[in-house]
């Protein structure tokens, strides 16, 4: 009887003497729990083991994303201090007999689950801290060496105080370098300097080794084209050097009004043609839903809103040209004229033109704006099953036709802002992974069909809805390329999206990251 007690007693010791450790373990290394038993954390170095977390906060905040469509929970989210502790972590998994995957996450401002990791780890980049220097060669002129986790804001507001800034731009500044670069980052300044993809002189880059390479147009150039674009497949970008120009100190801000689409794309396409014309093109659709001012500017005033609004109630449908034309103390007196004269043979309703004048900064922080007024209201957190397509500009007539008026207008299932404006292909450069549509034609356009929902079930319709548009497009022979893209569900809809550059970039993906461990989410792999 004695002995059973002593048993007893042993066993609740050792029971003490093992939740004790557990308990110690969980406060050293939080990361380390039963959710985590799969990450082989036997093989990974000291200095970022206590890098790794697994509460219920982080894992909820990585497994979700601006668009609220996708919900894919990681094991663990990785904070690093240092570029070191990517390299260490990324080795760690190549390394193992069974690697993890590993996403980079910036702002988290995907749409579709590009940044998640299932039963992987995702970095939260923005940890870092790795700073901004503006620089100046002979050779490349002013350029600046950006953090692949530093937001465009902040790059923007750092060269600002050198009387520079970068000549691309996409219209939403609190995105991180590293992720529009691995993508291409557009907006209104496209047609004119490219995407920012073409505005880069070399990259750091992280590859699905570990290997911590340094890459350009001469050095890794196989790489640098294949990172840029790459969705995130070869490698993690931890630094780029950016070109830089002289900003300018104010812009006119011109919004016009059309009733015909012909008339509105045949100026867009003109207005882009001009040399030293205009800084920024960028159309949009305005329907009875969706009203003249949305989250992305308030432009209008509240006379002018109405006056627009009534014409598309009337209408049905119009169109917004969206123009802007960069100037400072030295073309203040002739600026006036110079609009003036680019605009006189521009075929815009009489009367249905509108303007402002805005600091620089101010025009390109505009969406910022808009966006803290939505979140003080409850509007912003909310679904975003956002369509981003690239459409030849010899199918954008029947696009017109058959998609903003048989669908989007027809159905109103949102709001948007629905955008749509042209680019140049000679902006663009072939050999990064980004891909344009195939058509061998000067000009094409983007179309952002920038939902919100109010909550799952309409985000749901409107994704049917998406699909059925990518369905009518095929259909009618119209061959759209995807931007930002995520309706693909299988290698055979990647190897057409990327078409001739599918063997490059399956091959980049062989060398580089050959155990398929990078950006699981874009689901291409």
């Amino acid at each position: 009887m004695a002995k059973a007690h002593v048993l007893r007693a042993y066993i609740l010791v050792l029971y003490m003497i093992n939740n004790l450790i557990s308990k110690m373990l969980t406060k050293l290394m939080p990361w380390r729990n039963t959710s985590l038993s799969s990450l082989p954390y036997e093989i990974l170095p000291l200095e970022i083991e206590g890098k790794l977390y697994a509460d219920t906060t982080v894992i909820k905040t990585a497994s979700s994303d601006f668009g609220k469509l996708f919900h894919e929970s990681p094991l663990a989210v990785f904070y690093p201090s240092t570029i070191s502790d990517i390299v260490h972590l990324v080795k760690s998994s190549y390394t193992c007999s069974s690697p993890f995957k590993i996403a980079a996450r910036g702002h988290g401002h995907s749409v579709g689950g590009q940044a998640m990791a299932k039963d992987g780890v995702v970095v939260e980049m923005t940890s870092l801290n790795t700073g901004i220097k503006v620089s100046w060669s002979n050779c490349l002129g002013f350029y600046a060496d950006v953090g692949g986790e530093q937001l465009w804001i902040d790059v923007l507001r750092t060269t600002i105080e050198h009387g520079l800034a970068p000549v691309s731009w996409t219209d939403y500044l609190y995105l991180t370098v590293g992720g529009t670069l691995s993508n291409a980052g557009i907006s209104g300044q496209s047609f004119l300097h490219g995407p920012q993809i073409s505005n880069v002189h070399e990259l750091d880059v992280i590859t699905g080794k570990g290997d911590l390479l340094t890459c350009s147009r001469t050095t890794n150039s196989e790489l640098f084209y294949g990172v840029l674009g790459g969705l995130g497949q070869f490698g993690i970008i931890t630094s780029a050097r950016i070109v830089l120009d002289k900003a300018p100190t104010r812009v006119k801000w011109v919004r016009m009004i059309y009733e015909d689409f012909h008339n509105f794309t045949k100026d867009q396409e003109h207005l882009i043609s001009i040399n030293h014309g205009l800084n920024y093109v960028e159309g949009s659709l305005i329907l009875k839903k969706s009203p003249a001012n949305n989250w992305r500017s308030s432009f209008f005033s509240i006379p002018d809103e109405s006056k627009v609004n009534s014409l598309a109630s009337k209408r049905g449908m119009i169109y917004s040209l969206e123009v802007v034309k960069y100037y400072d103390e030295f073309s203040i007196q002739t600026i006036n004229e110079e609009l003036d004269e680019i605009f006189k043979d521009l075929s815009f309703k009489t009367g249905f033109i509108f303007k402002k004048d805005v600091s620089f900064v101010d025009f390109l922080n505009r969406v910022r704006i808009e966006e803290l007024k939505l979140q003080s209201q409850g509007l912003w957190d909310v679904p975003h099953p956002w369509l981003n397509l690239f459409v030849p500009k010899s199918g954008i007539l029947e696009f017109n036709q058959h998609v903003f008026i048989d669908i989007i207008q027809k159905e109103a299932k949102s709001s948007g802002p629905f955008l749509v404006y042209p680019m140049k292909r000679e902006t663009w450069d072939d050999r990064m992974s980004a891909t344009i549509p195939d058509e061998d034609e000067d000009v094409f356009y983007t179309i952002g069909l920038l939902h919100s929902a109010r909550n799952t079930e309409d985000g749901k319709i409107i994704e049917h809805q998406n699909k059925r548009i990518l369905k009518v497009c095929d259909e009618i022979g119209i061959k759209i390329k995807q931007y930002l893209p995520r309706h693909y569900t299988t290698k055979e809809e990647w190897m057409k999206h990327f078409g001739a550059k599918w063997s490059f970039f399956e091959e980049t993906k062989t060398k580089y990251d050959p155990k398929m461990i990078l950006s699981p989410g874009q689901r291409i792999f």
